[in-house]
């Protein structure tokens, strides 16, 4: 008689058969990427000088765009740092009462354009004056205190980088009854400002052309490698080799090259900046600046690696995808 429990127990070996065979699958897939990962390392450290080349190349073209992105970071540090101190001076009118001179600093307070204000009255700049100019004896001769009242206006960082938002409050200022005059030099950092989003335009725009040359180098050095081990390649699919197979060899090498090159640039960059960083320290302290430029950090490092690792992948996928099928057993 039949046993009812058979079928079940079938049924329970063969799936556990097919688990145990997926199983064994995915590590032997996973092992085999393993090995074609270090292997294709191993196989470009024996060839040192071409590969150094190469890496050279491709550091270059990535160092390019870093270092200008690292400059143009170094700007808008500095014009952050002096933003600081871009204040407008506004000059009152001797016949300003302090009730004039309160209602004024109590409108500015409420404007959105002004984060800051410090009243000097008019003792207190001819006492900063008198101790920074030191003629004590020439002002002591003076019967009254020639110097106005004044109010230090910071405006915000909108009005620092836009000239139209600068020249409203400006305008403003100047169109208050008890204001006789106002000083103000934004247009300097106006201009920084300027120059700083160029800068940033650029060095991306050069980053994606030099990106594209890149691509370019990867898939010529790959498609010299595809020909170089043709027969390799040929004796591979003869005894079954999928293109998958095939192709692992040559995207991990790309890979190595992005990478490689990626951490080059960084280096490169890094050792021009601190280079760079006693000389333009002495240049700021000729200014009485506290500017230090600073070397690209390991942000920028895993920046340059993870496109480097991208653009080596996709180079090297183009030029399998372009000549391996190219190459057939007979």
């Amino acid at each position: 008689m039949a046993d009812p429990n058979a079928r079940g127990r079938k049924t329970t070996g063969g799936a556990s058969e097919s688990r145990n065979s997926l199983h064994h699958r995915l590590n032997n897939y996973f092992r085999h990427h393993r090995k074609t990962l270090v292997s294709s390392l191993f196989r470009l450290l024996r060839t040192p000088v071409q590969t150094l080349m190469t890496l050279l190349v491709i550091a270059i073209a990535m160092a390019l765009p870093a270092g200008l992105y690292s400059a143009v970071d170094n700007l808008r540090q500095l014009g952050g740092g002096i933003e600081l101190n871009a204040r407008m001076s506004v000059f009152l009118k001797k016949d300003a009462s302090d009730e004039d001179i309160g209602e004024l600093m109590a409108e500015l307070e409420t404007r959105d354009d002004v984060t800051a204000i410090i009243y000097l009255s008019r003792e207190r700049a001819l006492e900063e004056f008198r101790q920074a100019s030191g003629f004590d004896d020439v002002l002591s001769l003076l019967d009254e205190n020639p110097l106005p009242a004044a109010m230090l206006v910071q405006p915000s960082q909108q009005v620092t980088e836009d000239p139209a938002a600068a020249e409203a409050l400006l305008h403003w200022l100047k169109s208050q009854e008890k204001v006789d005059d106002v000083s103000v030099d934004l247009a300097w950092l106006q201009k920084l400002h300027a120059f700083i989003d160029a800068g940033q335009q650029l060095a991306l725009g050069l980053g994606v052309a030099l990106g594209i040359g890149v691509l370019l180098v990867m898939g010529n050095t790959i498609r010299l490698a595809i020909e170089n081990r043709r027969e390799e390649i040929v004796v591979v699919k003869l005894i079954g080799g999928t293109n998958g197979y095939v192709r692992r060899p040559f995207l991990y090498t790309g890979f190595w090259y992005g990478v490689g090159g990626g951490l080059l640039a960084w280096g490169l960059v890094w050792v021009g900046f601190m280079s760079l960083g006693s000389e333009v320290q002495r240049l700021s302290a000729l200014y009485q600046s506290g500017f230090t430029l600073h070397a690209p950090d390991l942000s920028v490092l895993l920046i340059l690696m993870v496109c480097g690792a991208l653009l080596g992948l996709g180079g090297a996928w183009v030029a399998v995808a372009s000549h391996l099928r190219k190459i057939e057993p007979n």
